[in-house]
């Protein structure tokens, strides 16, 4: 039995005369009376009773029909799907984060565009430190991820800058140096720096730490919170002062105030990590979106697609 065959029969029954249902579905009416015939064949027994003017179901005819039906809308369904996976406007598409993005106003920026334009696609995701991120990008677990640079371990994957941040300092709510708005690292160097465990992000823990102890701070000071955006419940705790991301300014803790930094050389990158080999129409969608982004940042027009 050929899906086209119950096209047929459906047509037929839907409209009642063989005439019509051949202009539907596109052809002549004899191949179409022929394909019916082979089809009431194939089952044993007649489905539609031939009129002088139509046709009429048969009892089989009429007990076929919604099965009929189900079978061609689910072949129908069942290829619109695989088309718009092909397409990339349906589907799924699994994203990391690492923690320290889940401030980043950028990054949800984008999901929040990319759902709008793409309604059909489901997205699943998953947070994570920067090493097991980067290890499940690799696996093919992930489709893509936003990253926090600098990292060693990105440098095997395509990646796509989408927001530079500085550096703050997160002071107690209460320290001697919370009212000043820019503070040196060498007027804290007598403090206890809280910072997260080097595999959350070990290019960042690298480069914050050397800046510190270049300031004069002591590692015998340092104390371990388990992620960039725990540091700062630490701070407000009054157990010590952190530096974090600009974005995590958002945090409404009254128990914690943000400092810049004098001579501030510490920033980090927000970015866009996917497999070089990736084929994957949806992470071509989502960093399609970034660079138009990027170009109505720039003021400069979008081109057009496949350009």
């Amino acid at each position: 039995m050929e899906l086209r065959h119950l096209r047929y029969f459906v047509a037929v029954a839907e409209t009642l005369h063989f005439t019509r249902a051949a202009e539907m579905l596109g052809i002549s009416q004899p191949p179409l009376s022929q394909q019916i015939q082979r089809l009431e064949h194939e089952i044993g027994t007649p489905l539609l009773k031939r009129l002088t003017r139509g046709v009429e179901l048969t009892e089989a005819g009429s007990a076929f029909l919604p099965d009929a039906i189900q079978i061609v809308q689910q072949a129908d369904n069942a290829l619109e799907k695989a088309r718009g996976v092909a397409r990339g406007i349906s589907g799924q598409m699994s994203l990391g984060f690492a923690s320290s993005v889940a401030f980043g106003q950028p990054v949800f920026d984008l999901i929040r565009r990319f759902k709008a334009r793409y309604p059909a696609i489901t997205l699943t995701t998953r947070e994570e430190n920067m090493a097991l991120l980067m290890q499940d990008l690799q696996e093919g677990l992930l489709d893509a991820a936003f990253i926090r640079l600098p990292c060693e371990s990105s440098k095997a994957f395509n990646l796509k800058v989408i927001a530079t941040e500085r550096m703050l300092v997160a002071l107690p709510a209460g320290h001697a140096l919370g009212h000043q708005r820019t503070v040196a690292l060498s007027q804290l160097a007598d403090e206890t720096l809280i910072i997260f465990p080097r595999d959350v992000s070990p290019s960042l823990y690298e480069l914050i730490v050397s800046t510190c102890l270049r300031a004069g701070f002591s590692t015998a000071r340092f104390q371990q919170a388990p992620q960039i955006a725990s540091s700062l419940g630490m701070v407000g705790a009054n157990c010590g002062i952190a530096l974090v991301p600009a974005s995590m300014c958002c945090v409404n803790n009254p128990q914690i105030v943000f400092c810049e930094i004098e001579n501030n050389t510490l920033y980090t990158d927000i970015a866009f990590a996917w497999r070089r080999s990736s084929t994957a129409r949806t992470v071509s969608h989502l960093l399609r979106l970034i660079n138009d982004a990027e170009q109505d940042a720039s003021g400069d027009p979008s081109p057009p697609d496949g350009h």
